[in-house]
Order: C-alpha cells, then structure tokens, then sequence
C-alpha cells in the first residue's frame, strides 16, 4: 500500500482541492484520509509543498514508431511523458507503415502494453494518407483504435471528410482533423505576415485554417460525429468554434502550450525550433487562444510533440520540418504562462490537461476518485526548474534554457512510480 501524505489533491473532475493524503492499492486509488482506516503503508511519499493531481492526459503526440525510431520510439516517448507528469497518451498514425492496416496497428499496441505509462493509439483516416479510400473503420476500432486522424496531412475533399465523419460516428470514436488549406499556403511553418515578409519566407495565413474549421463544424453538424480540431492557432477558428459548440455540435477543440506562449514576432529568435504546422501567429491571435482556454469554447491542452533530429532541424528554414517536441515542458509552460498570469486557475489548467482529454476518447483517466487506476502527478507550482535536457531522443524545443515555474517531483502510473526513473 503507498500513502502520499500532506499535499494538496486537486482533482478536477470532481472539484475536489483539500490538503489531505492520497492511499492507492493494487494499482486504485483506496481513498483520502488520515489513514487510520486503511491501516499501514508500506511506501509513503511526501508531498508537502506540492499538488497531487490526476496523471496528465495528452491526446495528440508523434512517438515517430515505427519507422523513424532516431527521432523517437514507443519507450524513448513513454519516458519523455513520464518525464512531463502524462500518464495517458495518444499517438498519431503518420508512421512509415502508416497505421491504416489492423496488423500495424496490433504491433504497436502490443508493444506499448509493456511500456510504463498509457499509450493509445489512433488508427489514420485514409489508407497510406492519400485522402482518397477510407480505412477499415470497424475493424480498427475492434482492434483497439482509440480514434481516427490523418494528423499532419490536411483533407481537402468535402466529401471524404463526410463519409468519414459517418464512419467515425458508426463507431462513435472521435475523428481528429489537422485544418489547414494547403491550396492557401505559400511555405508551411510560419505565419504569412510581417514577420514572413521581413524574413523573405512565403508563409501559411490563418484563413488557411479559419475556411477548414468553418467547413468541418458544419459537416460535424450534419453527421452528429465527434470531432477534435486539432492545435488550433488561429483566433477566428476559436470564434468558429464557440459558434459550433452553441448549435449543439459534438466539437472540440485543443491547444498547444507553444500557440498560447509564442507569437510569429519570436520567430526570427528561435529560428526553425518555432516552425510548426499550423504556425505560431500574431499576439491578437495568442490572446483569443487564451481567451477560448478561460470560457471553456478549447477543451484541452495538447502537446502535438513532434521530435526531430537536431540535424534536420538544422537545415535552411524552408527545408527544415516543422514540429517541436513538447511533453515535458507542457505543464510548467501551463503555470507559467496561463495561471501565472491570472489567464486561467490552477484548477481549471489541470482539467484541461486531464479529465477533459480523457473524456473525448472514453478512457479511465483524468480523475483520482476513490476505486479508479492510480495516475498521478506530483508537482510543486511555485517550484522553478530550468529548462536543460530532456527524457526524449530530441531537444527541438525553442524552450531549452527557459526558466520556468511547475517543478514535477513524482509520475506515477498504475500505482508504480514512473518518474524518477531509478
């Protein structure tokens, strides 16, 4: 039996915040209390100081397995989540095989059941993401796929979106979409704007966004499907968004810690380690972004950790790939950027980091009641920690050297300590 004693548990899903020690056996969480109801722990862990949370819960990142393990592999990701207080992810299907095949699929579930922490997996959209054949839609959810997405490769035909949204709700699986128009785009990885213009770069406007979100609200409208629109980034989307989620629509909606803390201005700074796709944008665009975090219209906080090789990212600006890796900064940017500034609480952070995320797909994640999977994180907010290496493979982060507030003392999954990692 582990008792973790003297923090403050704030669990989200419930509203629960109260200093009071946490008791978990056989991998559940047995209650709250002094203890003397429980009897006698064998491990204890104090955590004066600190908040103890539900497990963080990430529902878009790359662990690039199979086929481009130098960048990142099932193990090397579980330890970078670890790392960063997740207990649940979901990786994306952009694999080389894509996952879009039930055998691919049931190698890489095989493999992350002996990993440290939850790994999902979604099954991609179109067959070799090509947009045109949908995948065996029924077949890879009996298989285990938690979802479907194409993340990485936009849908541009109506049509097809359509018939996969239906798909998807047949299933009642959520369908993840990456909006971006690339007929509208002149260089993915920037905002085209001034700074674009000034570094002599093409770049990608947010209306490349705003017309694909406008078009999949609508067509979320008419299947009744559960849709997720992807690292939002752009503040007319947001607004999109709102509208969709007050006609009723099952639309959700995440965030990525890298739209909320940066803007298109950093970019000549931080060079290709703040190219992504979609891109970061104006100051106006990171304000609305933060203002659909505080009124609820986005749901969740998602890393989108993509890993790169240091030598790929070290290319030209147009030549380089776009993406940055992001676990085991999310939550200190969190704190530091949104609830250090008074933009959102503590409580309302985490809910976005936990029970929410685990709601979209289903899973027993995100919430510390009495009888569920002990996942947690332990983590002292006012603790600042410098930003200097990471669990991952890469370090493609433009927050390397950062100060940053949220200091992650303990990750534990299942009931077993998963960080720090003896």
């Amino acid at each position: 039996m582990l008792r973790i004693k003297n923090g403050r548990v704030m669990n989200p899903g419930t509203s629960m915040d109260e200093r009071t020690d946490v008791w978990i056996e056989d991998g559940k969480i047995l209650g709250f209390g002094s203890g003397e109801e429980f009897g006698k722990a064998d491990e204890v862990i104090d955590a004066r100081g600190c908040v103890v949370a539900p497990g963080l819960v990430d529902v878009h990142v790359h662990f690039r397995d199979p086929g481009q393990t130098y960048k990142e592999d099932l193990r090397t990701g579980s330890l970078a989540a670890a790392a960063g207080g997740y207990t649940t992810v979901v990786c994306m299907a952009n694999t080389s095989p894509v996952v879009d095949h039930c055998e691919v699929l049931d190698d890489i579930l095989k493999r992350a059941a002996e990993l440290p922490i939850h790994v999902n997996q979604v099954a991609a959209v179109s067959k070799e993401f090509k947009g045109k054949e949908l995948v065996d839609f029924e077949a890879m959810a009996a298989h285990g796929a938690c979802g479907f997405s194409d993340d990485g490769i936009p849908l541009t035909d109506a049509a097809f979106i359509k018939k996969a949204m239906e798909a998807a709700a047949r299933v009642d699986k959520p369908i993840s979409l990456h909006e971006e128009d690339p007929s509208l785009n002149e260089l993915n990885g920037i905002n085209k704007g001034v700074i674009s213009d000034r570094m002599g770069l093409g770049g990608a406007p947010a209306i490349s966004e705003d017309v694909m979100v406008a078009r999949d609200i609508m067509l979320a409208m008419e299947t009744g499907a559960k849709v997720d629109i992807q690292h939002i980034s752009s503040g007319r989307s947001v607004d999109l968004v709102r509208y969709a989620k007050s006609q009723g629509a099952r639309v959700y909606a995440e965030a990525t810690p890298h739209h909320f803390s940066m803007t298109e201005e950093e970019v000549p700074l931080y060079g290709t380690l703040l190219k992504m796709n979609p891109p970061v944008r104006t100051g106006w665009d990171r304000h609305k972004i933060i203002e659909g975090l505080a009124d609820g219209t986005i749901d969740m906080i998602a890393t989108d950790h993509a890993p790169h090789s240091t030598e790929e990212k070290e290319r030209e600006f147009a030549k380089a790939p776009s993406g940055i890796i992001g676990l085991e900064t999310a939550l200190c940017l969190g704190i530091t950027n949104l609830v250090k500034q008074g933009h959102l609480s503590l409580m309302q952070l985490l809910e976005k980091m936990t029970v929410n995320p685990a709601k979209l797909y289903g899973f027993p994640a995100g919430d510390i009641s009495p009888g569920m999977p002990a996942d947690l994180v332990i983590f002292d907010p006012d603790g600042m920690r410098t930003v200097e290496d990471f669990a991952s493979k890469a370090e493609n982060s433009p927050f390397l050297g950062a100060l940053l507030f949220g200091e992650i003392r303990y990750t534990i999954c299942s009931g077993k300590v998963v960080y720090p990692v003896d």
